[in-house]
């Protein structure tokens, strides 16, 4: 009598840990303000510098998220902005640059005049803002998935506009479910 084995191979993928190629879909500030006139959305900046770890970890563990990555595509353009670049930007129909930009440098550099002027005084900051490019927010510091998620909700859904004091900010954030 021949036998015959069948080896069934089951691969089970977790809710946010799915293996797939979707990103997150970063745009840079002119092309934000070229859309704007087409689709008004809500803005979001990463401010970043190549050196910092919590940076590093946003990318890994938020940025990388599904459920982060699918919502900030919905609702949000998002850019990603190195604080300490040596490229100039127009935004508003100013120019910014880094005149202190150093080429040679092989870890920190100076601070990039569009960071000082979007208030960024330490990183990771993501900058929320309005369809009219005005900025709402800066939320300092690592996010997680769960975290972030409370201000995307807050800012996309602009439930931000019913907050008017810290004690209503802790309600909103006491009663605030997660779903990611």
């Amino acid at each position: 009598m021949k036998k015959t084995i069948i080896i069934i191979c089951v691969t089970i993928l977790l809710p946010n840990y799915i293996f797939s190629q979707n990103n997150i879909n970063w745009i840079s500030i002119e092309e934000v303000q070229n859309l704007q006139k087409k689709k008004p959305k809500k803005v979001l900046i990463d401010v970043y510098t190549k050196w910092c770890g919590p940076c590093k970890m946003m990318d890994k563990n938020t940025f990388s998220n599904n459920n982060v990555i699918e919502y900030i595509n919905k609702y949000f353009y998002a850019v990603k902005f190195n604080a300490e670049s040596g490229e100039s930007l127009t935004f508003k129909g100013n120019t910014y640059k880094n005149p202190s930009f150093n080429v040679n440098s092989t870890i920190r550099n100076s601070q990039h005049e569009f960071a000082n002027a979007l208030g960024v005084s330490s990183y990771p900051t993501v900058i929320y803002m309005d369809e009219n490019l005005d900025i709402i927010a800066p939320i300092k510091g690592y996010l997680t998935p769960n975290k972030i998620e409370l201000y995307l909700k807050l800012f996309a859904e602009d439930k931000y506009l019913d907050i008017e004091s810290q004690e209503d900010f802790s309600e909103y954030q006491s009663k605030f479910k997660s779903t990611f």
